[in-house]
């Protein structure tokens, strides 16, 4: 006589040959050709219907196994359960019940929804999440401090006074040579070695002075740049005496009100504009030097006197606000 488990070995042998045997009618080549890819859903052809029939054969062969694969078996008979869950059960059906334990008892992991990606999560985070403001999109997490808080401060908001007019004015010549990172991290150093920008100062400088800005490897300004304002400032005081006020010579340009401008796109923001060719023909016209109109727009974009946000920017709402203030601006 057998021992009990040589016997419970010998009768999951035969079990196992049956279900191989049924699960080789269903994979027969001639089936296979049919229902390829199994992605396809149950129809009412004849080979489905083929299919259907032997796997439902398949299930009462299978009846006396254990409560978990029969539950499996009664899903695969429905008329409504896909193909692929049919092929996929009968391959779960062929391995050993440990295994199949195994399978059914890992937790499932829900699949990430169509269309969500990793960095629309980052961009929410960006944008309106809870994290960073938005801000324009050149600003970047791998901008320089200075230049984003020259951009959540400065850049932008009207600018109504003579000195920080100059100021501006001064520092957009300078990006010919230099970008906004490099100027904004030596601003306060270019500013005390300019007196403050204070044009009745600046316009005094004699010869030693402007070789010592010049000979400074901290502020590293090019002579010209440093000559150039040096005589921007005594242009500046010839506009003084004319009009009162560097201030109301340049917002005479705008009509004393900024342009608020509505681009969503950084492709949309123009490197000039009708007004900044206007303003930087006057100005060469009265001997200032290293004003084209793009570096006009420029002075006027960072001096407030038009508002270039990008709508979404979270500074696009404030800088409007200070631009709709009753300002007396003579």
């Amino acid at each position: 006589m057998y021992r009990k488990d040589e016997k419970e070995e010998c009768c999951y042998n035969y079990k196992k040959k049956q279900q191989q045997a049924a699960i080789a009618s269903i994979f027969s080549y001639k089936h296979m050709k049919r229902v390829y890819p199994v992605g396809l859903y149950r129809s009412s052809s004849s080979s489905l219907s083929s299919l259907s029939s032997n796997s439902s054969s398949l299930s009462l062969t299978l009846s006396q196994n254990s409560n978990d694969d029969s539950s499996l078996t009664d899903h695969s008979t429905s008329s409504s359960s896909p193909l692929d869950h049919k092929v996929s059960l009968a391959l779960r059906l062929i391995a050993p019940p440990r295994q199949r334990r195994r399978e059914q008892n890992s937790p499932t992991v829900p699949p990430r929804p169509v269309g969500v990606h990793d960095h629309d999560h980052d961009h929410d985070q960006d944008g309106d999440g809870g994290g960073e403001p938005r801000r324009c999109n050149w600003i970047t997490k791998n901008s320089d401090k200075a230049y984003v808080a020259f951009h959540d401060e400065c850049w932008g908001v009207p600018v109504y006074e003579d000195n920080q007019l100059f100021e501006l004015l001064s520092l957009c010549g300078m990006l010919m040579d230099y970008n906004w990172t490099e100027i904004l991290k030596r601003k306060e150093l270019i500013r005390k070695a300019f007196g403050g920008f204070d044009p009745n100062v600046v316009a005094k400088m004699d010869e030693n002075q402007i070789m010592d800005i010049i000979s400074d490897k901290a502020l590293s300004l090019v002579e010209c740049r440093v000559r150039c304002i040096v005589d921007n400032a005594k242009c500046i005081l010839k506009i003084v005496r004319e009009f009162g006020s560097l201030s109301g010579y340049m917002w005479a340009y705008m009509n004393h009100k900024p342009t608020v401008n509505k681009f969503r796109h950084p492709r949309n923001v123009p490197l000039r504009s009708p007004k900044a060719e206007a303003m930087s023909k006057d100005l060469l016209k009265r001997g200032f030097r290293f004003v084209g109109p793009v570096i006009v727009y420029s002075f006027m974009q960072a001096a407030g006197l038009t508002i270039d946000h990008l709508v979404d920017c979270f500074r696009y709402k404030e800088c409007v606000a200070h631009a709709e203030r009753p300002w007396r601006h003579m």
